[in-house]
């Protein structure tokens, strides 16, 4: 690795970090010693980055302190165009527009040493085999998301029973052939996955929710890691 990649990755590992980190630590992730990392550090901070530290307790980065835009290795350029590939194949129609405008944006702005690493990337996503219709305005969903708010529909399940409910909706899953909207439902008092495909009707009243859009998302996932032993990021 350049010493240039390396002073960018310290600040990376820094930023994305909520604890201070350690300079054993940052040694391991980017395989020099840590001799090296004392030196890179006291150099970005000559170089005016606000990083603060103590010995024997580690690096803080400014929370306040920014990079310029799309200052990208290589891989976290073929990391952000093979989730646009997949999102553009498998998301809905407004977020599938907005992953190719993506990948054509950041074409557009990285250095031209970068740009091969766009137009012919050393990985990909397969094509999908399809994927089952939505029974409701996944956009407008995403969007009752984000504003808190309460969504009405008509479910049917496996055994093709119909039922009315109405939802705080706090995620909607992209898999494979198949979408799914988590939410808490009035009708069972309980955290539901509810299959978009499956939806016969909705209905989006201005109708908000018990709680703010972060707290429910945090309820949401306390409940899929005791209830199945998941632990989301």
């Amino acid at each position: 690795m350049r010493r240039a990649d390396r002073l960018f990755q310290i600040i990376q590992v820094l930023r994305r970090s909520t604890q201070p980190v350690t300079a054993s630590r940052l040694a391991v992730e980017l395989e020099v010693s840590q001799r090296s990392v004392y030196r890179d550090v006291a150099d970005l901070i000559g170089q005016r980055v606000p990083i603060r530290g103590e010995a024997g307790i580690g690096y803080v980065l400014d929370r306040d302190f920014d990079m310029p835009p799309l200052m990208l290795t290589p891989d976290e350029l073929e990391a952000a165009v093979l989730g646009a590939q997949w999102v553009a194949d498998r998301g809905d129609a407004v977020l599938a527009g907005a992953a190719r405008d993506l990948i054509a944006k950041i074409a557009a702005a990285v250095p031209e040493r970068l740009r091969p690493f766009i137009a012919a990337p050393s990985i990909g996503a397969p094509t999908s085999r399809g994927v089952a219709a939505d029974g409701l305005d996944i956009a407008l969903a995403r969007l009752w998301i984000r504003r808190g708010r309460k969504i009405r529909i008509r479910y049917r399940d496996e055994q093709s029973r119909e039922t009315e409910r109405t939802i705080w909706p706090t995620m909607i899953g992209y898999a494979e052939t198949v979408r799914l909207i988590a939410a808490w439902c009035e009708l069972r008092q309980d955290f539901r996955h509810f299959r978009t495909d499956r939806i016969v009707a909705a209905e989006f009243p201005d109708e908000p929710y018990g709680c703010r859009p972060d707290q429910l998302r945090a309820r949401w996932r306390s409940f899929m890691e005791v209830e199945h032993g998941v632990r989301l990021p």
